[in-house]
């Protein structure tokens, strides 16, 4: 198993694996395995572009048995539980993108308030004033979007569409924030010392993992009716 997050130092792991012969994303379960159990070993942690303080990892199951009260819900329904479980997970990467967007704008645009140019601040340039107005608009639509999804999600209802829309959109707005960042901080935000940096590495990771940006454009294509199943 590749891209595992916290499996260097975790006690157990939530493993989607296939327990039947059935094709497709019939046939397989959601099982816990506990890291002490024979035949389970991290075979490496993987050396990643941002995300530095969280560990990934790659892990091997060589004849790994478990007791079969192991199981998380129902045999054979596992790849259907995990998909339920990513809305969550991908709202939550859109509640996280807002408020460090959010952050970030502030940050810089504190920083070209700051910064003086040619005898004026940065900030009295014109075009980066609309360029972080636009971005700001971006912003307030990002956060009412979270909004509605959450209170469709205490409402009961299916939030597939709104959590597909919130993790596509929110991490571009994160990405074109991160471009932002670096861009308005010139040299200084090329450098680790200063936060544009790890930000701009950091964020890049929201157009990949929890599925990536493609695979959100395709399942809205679905929806959508553009494509057929």
């Amino acid at each position: 198993k590749m891209w595992i997050t916290n499996g260097a130092q975790a006690d157990w792991i939530c493993l989607l694996c296939r327990t039947s012969d059935e094709g497709g994303f019939r046939g397989m379960s959601q099982i816990v395995v506990p890291t002490d159990s024979e035949g389970f070993s991290v075979s490496r942690t993987l050396d990643k572009l941002g995300m530095r303080a969280s560990d990934t990892a790659e892990l091997t199951f060589q004849d790994v048995r478990v007791p079969v009260e192991y199981v998380i819900g129902e045999i054979g329904r596992g790849f259907q539980q995990q998909m339920g479980q990513f809305q969550n997970e991908r709202m939550i990467a859109s509640y996280q993108m807002v408020g460090a967007v959010e952050l970030a704008l502030n940050r810089t645009v504190a920083y070209l308030k700051e910064r003086q140019a040619f005898g004026a601040p940065l900030l009295a340039n014109q075009s980066l004033q609309y360029e972080l107005a636009d971005l700001a608009s971006e912003l307030d639509m990002m956060r009412h979007h979270n909004w509605a999804a959450a209170a469709a999600y205490m409402d009961g209802q299916d939030i597939t569409r709104h959590a597909t829309v919130a993790k596509l959109r929110s991490a571009r707005l994160a990405r074109r924030m991160a471009d932002l960042a670096v861009q308005y901080h010139g040299g200084m935000g090329y450098v680790e010392e200063n936060w544009p940096a790890r930000f701009y590495r950091d964020t890049r990771l929201w157009s990949i993992g929890g599925g990536a940006d493609e695979v959100m454009l395709r399942t809205l294509a679905r929806m959508n009716g553009i494509i057929g199943d």
